[in-house]
């Protein structure tokens, strides 16, 4: 358990969505029908890292995160059962049971073993199915039943186990169950086995190792029609077979499709079982009707890799899950309908982590040749800008250009990329400058450079001054051609240019003939920092005149950054032999010197505090320091099992609230960190439910209800007449009733089946109801005081005056009126008029 106000690290994104099928709640459908049929319904559960995330499948937002393995998740299923409920597995060894809907784990079993995969039967009531390691035998694994015993508590033991298959594949995609759970089938190598539990026959069969003309007939994956004694599966080669007859070893036979040119990927059968669908790494789903090769239908350019595909219980959708981490959803029709993109898992992350100052999202490489804007708040990608533009061919040994380095403006208006191809020794360089136009919401294309470098590109940054105008914009590129550049704007005179500016080179810098690896600018811009392998040279960014050097043999310069605020006079820099080294500007001398070995060196743009994490021994420390201060003010070991490769400072929309003072250097920006699985991960003081969970989600339930017309009626009808009371002077008095009651909103949110006996609620709802009598208008006080007072008038003079002085009179003073104050014989004379009766008058 962690402290309140304790400081956590929390994945936030990247988990990879393919450790499991995705599967739909027994409610998904598609709603209406023909052209009007695109709204949806129901829910999506995925398997992302050691959590289960349950999609809406109308929205696309993340309704629950359903958190509690200490592992990887690896299979999840409907209870056959109640399908409000969800079986999940982990390589933690426990099978937990959750009440998806509400969130709430209800029971814990623990196996012990490492589980790979999970299945469920509806024949089955007290047993569910798990693929786990072989003891004593290293990558053998088998097909087990687990006994789920009944009993009190939440937390039981689920060790009775029951060996069903041996010599199974690991993945959940080699294993499927036949018509109405009669047979069990596992593919391995070029090996089917088919188990009939009633018979208690196990078949085998083999198909040839030898590769013939190209082909492979190795087994990829295993499906079941759900109606019929057939079986598909599908190879590495592309193909695809239909196996009938298999209850004889000899009898069997099987037809093949053919259209994947690589090894499929999954395969699916619809449920009535007049569809297969089959996906692969071409991007494309295919559709095969009636085991026909000749009757197909394709829904190409779906972005990545095909890794599972899942169907819905009424057919009516299917769900591709791909290997960037994407989820497509897809009408019966065979129509794209949505996609939900977390943060897009890349071939290799070369930009680095970049924060992009307009929306406040993290950009980096997305899927080949774009640029991605992942929005952490919602766990989402904003939108992908393609860079390269060009269509990407997923073949493996072509060389192709990608995207490699990204660089914003302080105002983000103006974006620099590089790409390049894959050649080492002579690649394609291109540069381009892109500017934001803020009436196309997007980031056009200004200036293409062919060729900015002779070599790679080694880093690149804009000149970050805010203040001033875009005259002031500079970019600066480095490469291991051992030159820097300095590119600057300028008016396009060409009366055929679309744009009035663009971007040309204006100075050429070099120390040595050394390589120039780092870059950056002083905080006012008045100073470049270029590192030249072992060197670090100052630049005076007006003049280009080099100002001085600074070296800490031996090593060559990792990372280099300026302080900022009160620390702007001191720069540091890491080197590759462990060394973190700050020094100070004004006396051109180190300041002092840590042994560190730095990977990442990341300064927070709203403070003094700099992050450095380290890699040594297998793990990644964080270290927060300022840079007048060797002693480091935040200290976390081990911050995570994976290396840490990157990490970005997010200004906060606003300072938040820190109880503890060592944690104060978060109070402005969040640190985010990618680790080399390409998962993103911060440190909050938050859960990660917390700070998933938008405010709309946290409404009470009336307010979401739906709107019918007797309460549209009756809601315009209150807002008139509160606003004639408001018109005639009247004072608006609110019913308790109508204000927000804890007991009432505790009753509509608290689940019926842990709710308390209906007797005890009864005493809480009534008090609920009752209007307290200390709460009451301003005009009964003022009544009940100003009767209080002519009682106490009849008894005492002195004490009428008395409670005449206590009376209110600052509301007047407040609107600047000049009232002359009564004395008190004054004020005894007004009371005696007031109280006399003027009745008589009426009869004249």
């Amino acid at each position: 358990m962690v402290a309140p106000g304790a400081l956590r690290v929390v994945r936030c994104g990247g988990s990879a969505l393919r450790g499991a099928r995705a599967v739909f709640s027994a409610d998904s459908k598609q709603v209406g029908r023909g052209a009007g049929a695109a709204e949806l319904g129901g829910y999506l559960l995925c398997a992302s890292g050691d959590f289960v995330k349950v999609y809406s499948v109308s929205t696309e937002e993340i309704l629950r995160l359903l958190g509690g393995h200490a592992d990887l998740v690896t299979g999840i299923q409907l209870n056959p059962h109640n399908h409000m409920q969800l079986y999940s597995s982990s390589l933690d060894g426990t099978i937990k049971l959750w009440d998806f809907m509400d969130g709430i784990p209800i029971k814990t079993f623990t196996v012990g073993s490492k589980l790979l995969a999970l299945y469920t039967l509806a024949g089955a009531e007290d047993s569910v199915f798990v693929v786990i390691p072989k003891k004593g035998e290293r990558d053998t694994f088998q097909l087990v039943s687990v006994k789920l015993t009944k009993g009190v508590g939440q937390d039981l033991e689920g060790k009775e186990l029951s060996v069903v298959l041996d010599g199974v594949g690991p993945s959940v995609k080699h294993i499927a169950f036949g018509r109405e759970g009669a047979y069990v089938v596992s593919v391995k190598d070029v090996t089917l086995q088919v188990y009939f539990f009633k018979r208690k026959l196990l078949n085998r069969f083999s198909l040839s190792t030898v590769k013939i003309k190209g082909g492979d007939n190795r087994f990829s994956c295993v499906a079941c029609h759900p109606t019929e004694d057939c079986i598909a599966t599908g190879h590495a080669d592309g193909k695809i077979r239909l196996w009938r007859n298999f209850h004889h070893r000899k009898e069997y036979t099987y037809s093949a499709l053919h259209w994947h040119h690589d090894i499929v990927m999954d395969l699916a059968f619809s449920m009535e079982g007049t569809r297969l669908l089959s996906g692969g790494v071409e991007s494309v789903l295919v559709q095969w009707h009636n085991e026909s090769s000749c009757q197909k239908d394709f829904l190409p350019r779906l972005g990545s890799p095909i890794e599972y595909i899942s169907m819905s219980s009424d057919s009516a959708l299917c769900c591709t899950l791909h290997t960037d981490n994407r989820i497509t959803i897809i009408n019966s029709n065979l129509r794209f309908s949505k996609s939900i993109q977390g943060l897009i898992k890349s071939r290799g992350v070369k930009t680095g982590l970049v924060v992009d100052p307009r929306t406040k999202a993290l950009v980096l490489n997305g899927e080949p040749g774009h640029l991605q804007f992942y929005s952490f708040q919602t766990d989402q990608q904003l939108f992908s800008l393609d860079i390269v533009q060009r269509q990407y061919i997923h073949e493996s040994g072509l060389k192709q250009s990608d995207l490699v380095k990204v660089a914003f403006s302080a105002r983000g208006t103006w974006l620099a990329t590089v790409e390049e191809s894959e050649e080492v020794t002579d690649p394609e360089l291109q540069l381009k400058l892109w500017f934001y136009h803020e009436e196309a919401q997007s980031f056009e294309l200004n200036t293409r450079i062919n060729t900015p470098h002779d070599n790679h590109i080694t880093d690149m940054c804009f000149r970050d001054m805010d203040e001033l105008g875009d005259d002031s914009l500079i970019l600066v590129t480095t490469g291991r051609d051992c030159v820097f550049k300095v590119w600057v704007m300028v008016e396009d005179n060409d009366p055929e240019a679309h744009q009035s500016v663009s971007w040309s080179c204006d100075f050429v810098g070099s120390y040595h003939n050394y390589q120039a690896t780092n870059c950056c600018f002083s905080e006012d811009g008045s100073l470049l920092a270029v590192s030249f392998e072992e060197t670090v040279t100052v630049w005076d960014s007006l003049t280009w005149d080099l100002k001085c050097t600074f070296c800490h043999p031996p090593g060559n310069i990792r990372k280099i950054c300026f302080g900022r605020l009160t620390c702007s006079k001191y720069l540091i820099g890491a080197t590759d032999y462990g060394f973190l080294c700050c020094w100070n500007l004004l006396t051109c001398a180190l300041e002092w010197s840590a042994h560190l070995n730095v990977v990442v060196l990341q300064p927070d743009p709203l403070s003094e505090h700099i992050a450095a994490v380290s890699w040594l021994s297998k793990e990644s420390s964080l270290f927060v320091f300022k840079p007048n201060e060797p002693r480091p003010i935040y200290i976390q070991r081990n911050l995570c099992k994976e290396k840490i490769l990157l990490a970005a400072f997010v200004p906060r929309d606003e300072p938040e609230m820190i109880s503890s003072e060592k944690y104060l250097w978060l109070r402005k920006s969040q640190l985010f960190f990618l680790t080399d699985t390409q998962e993103l991960m911060t440190l909050s003081t938050k859960s990660l439910e917390e700070r998933l969970t938008p405010s709309s989600k946290q409404l009470a339930v009336e307010e979401s209800l739906p709107v019918t017309p007797f309460s549209l009626l009756l809601g315009k009808h209150r807002r008139q007449q509160a606003q004639e009371d408001i018109d005639l002077g009247k004072p608006v008095v609110h019913n308790k009733q109508e204000q927000a009651s804890p007991a009432v909103k505790e009753l509509l949110h608290t689940p019926a089946h842990v709710l308390p006996s209906t007797s005890f609620l009864c005493t809480i709802f009534i008090n609920s109801l009752l209007i307290s009598k200390e709460n009451k208008s301003a005009e009964e006080v003022a009544d009940e005081v100003e009767m209080e007072s002519e009682k106490a008038e009849d008894d005492s003079d002195e004490e009428d005056v008395t409670a005449m002085e206590q009376e209110d009179t600052s509301h007047v003073e407040l609107l600047g009126e000049m009232t002359c104050k009564l004395s008190k014989s004054q004020e005894k004379e007004l009371r005696k008029i007031r109280k006399m009766d003027y009745s008589w008058i009426s009869a004249f």
